[in-house]
């Protein structure tokens, strides 16, 4: 039979009902909404920036009652969603007492992960001489904006809620190009310079007054597997990075036991699975270049003129 002249929709309806751990035909009832936690992300940097993010504070009157009304509103958000995810985890009791637990917990720590994100933008302000203001780093910065909602994701995921802290770096990291996992633990005075194709591991430790540019990778060196051949989930698998260190662009630093020492630079493009010690300078040993004037280089036969 042609395969063109088969029903597209019985074709995927046969899939559905196959096994596999990807058909969930109830959905919407057992895993936390993409929209909902999305959305949350946009009224969470409201709630950590107003006026910045959201609608406008037209008078510091108002702040009070936008403030408790945000809360209100992240909290008949975020609760069904905290349920359907903490109703994967399994076992026996209900999931409304714990999610409710975790919101309270959640929502008390939102002041000291804003007092963090006020040495973060201190940190971007004076590390680029290019920003003018704090508001300049607070609306324009992605780097900013991605590791607001690392610092909250990181209170979930030590929280052992599942699924959802995932879902929201991966907004952050649509939106910047900064994949930073939840589980990472970052210091205070945390930049990201430009922050393209960063990429940091679930298991990195990095202190504080530390410095990224784009396209730094903080990875896996090798993956463990069991007899059956399957990785071996969990360990410390991703660097520490000590306090004052600068990382420069393209650079990948792997490994669980892998330690940058303080105070230590990281020169461009250099792959490093070994640790360092403090106050090294670690370059890139490629092949020297060359810098010649256009009109004295040799001329090479791709460049002789073709005749017609």
């Amino acid at each position: 039979m042609d395969e063109s002249s088969k029903d597209p929709a019985e074709a995927l309806l046969r899939t559905y009902s196959a096994g596999g751990g990807i058909n969930y035909l109830d959905a919407a009832a057992t895993l936390p909404s993409r929209p909902a936690i999305d959305a949350a992300c946009v009224e969470l940097l409201s709630l950590l920036f107003p006026g910045f993010h959201g609608e406008p504070v037209v008078h510091p009157g108002d702040l009070p009652a936008l403030t408790r009304s945000r809360i209100r509103s992240l909290h008949a958000r975020l609760h069904p969603e905290m349920c359907k995810s903490l109703a994967r985890k399994g076992g026996n009791g209900a999931v409304e007492p714990d999610a409710d637990r975790i919101l309270s917990s959640f929502f008390a720590q939102l002041a000291s992960v804003r007092e963090m994100l006020w040495t973060d933008i201190d940190a971007a302000y004076e590390g680029d001489p290019a920003s003018t203001s704090f508001e300049e780093v607070i609306l324009a910065y992605p780097s900013l904006e991605a590791i607001a909602i690392q610092r909250m994701a990181h209170i979930l995921y030590q929280a052992n809620l599942p699924l959802i802290p995932r879902m929201m770096t991966e907004w952050a990291h649509g939106r910047t190009g900064i994949d930073i996992h939840p589980g990472a633990k970052i210091g205070s005075y945390f930049f990201i310079d430009h922050g393209t194709g960063v990429v940091i591991g679930e298991t990195c430790v990095i202190g504080s007054h530390v410095k990224l540019y784009h396209g730094v990778t903080l990875g896996a060196r090798s993956f463990q597997k069991d007899e059956e051949g399957h990785i071996k989930k969990g360990g410390k698998r991703h660097p520490e990075v000590e306090d004052y260190v600068t990382i420069y662009p393209n650079s990948t630093v792997l490994g669980g036991e892998t330690v940058i020492g303080a105070r230590s630079t990281i020169g461009g493009n250099v792959f490093l699975t070994q640790s360092v010690p403090p106050d090294s300078l670690v370059a890139y040993d490629g092949k020297p270049f060359q810098v010649m004037h256009k009109r004295t280089r040799p001329l090479r036969e791709s460049d002789a003129p073709v005749e017609r």
